[in-house]
């Protein structure tokens, strides 16, 4: 996965500055901040990032690289 900006699916962007591993399941994790808060530093798992999301009928990539 690419370092950098991406845009979810509902509109706000995000910026990754890195991948960590779960201390316990090894899991792969996705380190990232919005651009407006980059002090608030959010984790999520990396199958969650890169999946596919239905709303209204529709399918989008959760995150997208801008």
């Amino acid at each position: 996965m690419e370092l950098g900006k991406y845009r979810h699916f509902k509109g706000n962007v995000y910026y990754v500055t890195g991948i960590a591993k779960h201390s316990e399941t090894g899991e792969d994790m996705v380190i990232y901040h919005t651009m407006a808060n980059p002090e608030a530093i959010w984790v999520r798992p990396l199958a969650m990032w890169s999946e596919i999301v239905e709303r209204d009928d529709k399918k989008y990539q959760r995150f997208s690289k801008i």
